[in-house]
């Protein structure tokens, strides 16, 4: 009898130390998956990139898919608009979206040596379908602290929502843009405003 409960006592041991391995060991799996996911993103860009100084337009438009890609510009987009995103027509959300991740891809072609930096990957904390991603960018020998959040996608794969740089998030100041326009004048005059800036940026390319 008491053999018979020793034997079950180390077999509920063990059965608690299975169950509490599994979550750690899915989330280094995760982790490992959201590493290689942003390390093959910079080297496909670093590829690109090479040793050149002048782009075509088709290798620049290469350039503005592997940047831009992984970012969720619908779900960033309603994050900037905050409370106003609610009471845009499905129309109207669409051009707005279309419109900002425009904009962000135009912009993001500005400074082409910054993809040159050097990563290194802090810390990755998963909790369920979210992510964060800390990392160090190193670019003319001086470190940056870069966070990306990720969430999954319904497709399994992980998209970017926001990225932070020396703590200062990116939607956070569309924020403060875009809604300080909304309070004050409206959709269609940040609409306005946004369709001349993305005209402006595509013109100079």
């Amino acid at each position: 009898m008491l053999n018979t409960a020793k034997h079950l006592t180390a077999f509920l041991a063990l059965l608690l130390m299975i169950g509490l391995a599994l979550p750690v060991q899915a989330q280094t799996s995760t982790q490992q998956e959201i590493q290689q996911m942003l390390e093959q993103r910079d080297r496909d860009i670093k590829n690109v990139l090479g040793n050149k100084t002048t782009f075509t337009d088709a290798q620049r438009d290469q350039l503005k898919a592997l940047i831009n890609d992984d970012i969720d510009f619908r779900s960033m987009s309603e994050a900037a608009l905050g409370p106003f995103w609610a009471d845009l027509t499905d129309a109207q959300r669409t051009e707005f979206v279309t419109v900002f991740s425009d904009i962000v891809r135009a912009q993001s072609l500005a400074d082409l040596d910054i993809y040159k930096a050097t990563i290194a990957y802090d810390e990755i904390i998963v909790n369920g379908d979210e992510a964060q991603v800390l990392t160090t960018t190193t670019y003319k020998d001086t470190p940056t602290k870069v966070t990306y959040d990720m969430s999954r996608a319904t497709d399994g794969t992980w998209d970017v929502d926001d990225f932070s740089i020396d703590d200062v998030s990116t939607v956070e100041g569309y924020q403060r843009s875009f809604q300080t326009v909304m309070r004050k004048k409206g959709f269609d005059s940040l609409m306005n405003s946004l369709n001349r800036k993305r005209d402006r940026m595509l013109a100079a390319r």
